[in-house]
């Protein structure tokens, strides 16, 4: 029996690719370990998004390669950078054994058989392949809360990005089986699932005809068990009137709006290729907060996209000042090759992007720390995730915070209470990023954030 390590790198589409493969290894007789030292095969995972998450995955196939100077027999790359880099990184990392692209992640326990007598696999290039459903999975995770991916691939082709190359046509999984999923999850004792996609709002266009999410979510919100079901990725102009009435209308479906602008002046949205206004997006978001008034509304950023002027960036940074976004992240924009983008005139020079990064970031923690401030006294609904021994405090997420992305709630409780659970924390102090106050019973305390 041979025992198998992964390392997982990128986003949360990549990640459940990754527990997906541990699923197929494990149930195919392959043992899993997570000390490096101790496996005999070792995959990489890779993103392959930016120019930084490029660097990442290669540093972490060269650490991963010095394995191979003790047990490690097999180095396999899979994932993003895999497969949009299939032939340079067996020329220029002959420390790699076999190549698995976005659409065969399925295959990994035969290209690990392959690889052990001696063929060499690159399996790429097939990123509209779709793998069956129902394959097995292992949550890397904690075991409360899950992803849940109900669509693969991107059709909105904005200029600055890779992602179609990547990951191919935008396909939806169907209602029946993304559903059965979910059952499976919270049979497991998942009571968070976490919805992802490349565009969560543009769910079913291509297999229903028509934006479904909200019949998506009708079906989820029915599943015993699941408490809590947050979405992520929303792009603005597929976010509908019904979809929006859905999320109001259950307690369950967590008022989390996860919408990445990228930028507010009109210009550069449309070099871009973004398929929304400044206008267009204003009015989104007042409808949004009007129907879901405790609305948490995320967003990401890309500041010195090419042609970015300062009139153009002071045009975002009103809209942000405007919008006040509970989160945001914001990036440099990144120049990838093979993208429109790369071959627009105008770049910008690195240290402005730096300099427009630092003014919006400024902005934001100032928004941030109001918001957080104004939530004092109120009593929020917190998942508990463990235990801080250096503050001597419990902490966990509230329903304005995703795991892994945004800030934490710390708290003090009297009472035993275990990770997954979901209790009631009045907030008594905040910062920039974080709340912290004081566990309550529930009988005594309506939920702020409920509906």
């Amino acid at each position: 029996m041979y025992n198998i390590g992964l390392v997982s790198l990128g986003c949360a589409k990549n990640q459940t690719d990754a527990e997906t493969m541990l699923g197929i290894l494990a149930s195919d007789g392959f043992a899993l370990t997570n000390d490096p030292s101790e496996a005999d095969v070792i995959i990489v995972n890779t993103c392959g998004f930016i120019e930084q998450a490029k660097r990442e995955s290669i540093d972490a196939i060269l650490e991963m390669a010095r394995y191979k100077e003790g047990r490690c027999r097999l180095l396999i790359a899979s994932g993003c950078l895999a497969e949009r880099y299939s032939d340079e990184i067996l020329k220029e990392l002959p420390e790699v054994d076999s190549v698995v692209g976005t659409g065969d992640y399925d295959k990994i326990a035969d290209v690990i058989r392959s690889a052990f007598n001696g063929g060499k696999t690159v399996l790429s290039g097939n990123i509209n392949r779709t793998p069956d459903e129902g394959l097995p999975r292992i949550l890397s995770t904690p075991p409360y809360v899950a992803y849940l991916k109900i669509a693969d691939g991107c059709d909105n082709n904005c200029t600055y990005c890779a992602i179609p190359s990547i990951r191919g046509h935008y396909r939806s999984r169907r209602i029946e089986d993304v559903a059965d999923e979910a059952r499976r999850l919270a049979a497991n004792g998942v009571k968070e699932l976490i919805l992802i996609a490349q565009d969560t709002s543009r769910y079913g266009c291509d297999i229903y005809g028509e934006g479904s999410l909200h019949l998506l979510l009708e079906e989820l919100v029915g599943i015993e068990g699941i408490k809590w079901i947050r979405v992520h990725y929303f792009y603005p102009e597929a976010i509908t009137d019904k979809l929006i009435e859905t999320m109001a209308r259950y307690d369950k479906i967590c008022s989390y709006i996860d919408m990445p602008v990228q930028h507010a002046d009109d210009y550069i949205l449309r070099r871009m290729a973004r398929r929304t206004t400044r206008a267009q997006m204003t009015e989104k978001i007042a409808k949004i907060r009007a129907a879901m008034p405790d609305c948490t509304l995320r967003t990401s950023i890309i500041v010195g996209f090419p042609g970015e002027t300062e009139e153009h960036f002071a045009n975002l940074y009103d809209f942000v000042k405007e919008m006040r976004f509970d989160r945001m992240g914001v990036f440099a924009y990144s120049r990838e090759e093979g993208t429109p983008a790369a071959d627009f005139p105008n770049q910008i020079d690195e240290k402005v992007k730096e300099e427009r990064l630092d003014r919006l970031m400024t902005l934001q923690q100032g928004i941030s720390l109001e918001l957080n401030r104004a939530k004092i006294g109120k009593t929020i609904e917190v998942i508990v995730e463990g235990y801080d021994e250096e503050s001597f405090l419990f902490y966990g997420r509230s329903r304005a915070d995703s795991i892994d992305v945004d800030g934490k709630v710390y708290f003090g409780a009297e009472n035993e209470i275990f990770e997954g659970d979901i209790i009631n924390v009045k907030i008594l102090d905040a910062d920039e990023y974080d709340l912290s106050g004081q566990m309550v019973w529930k009988e005594d305390n309506t939920n702020e954030y409920g509906k």
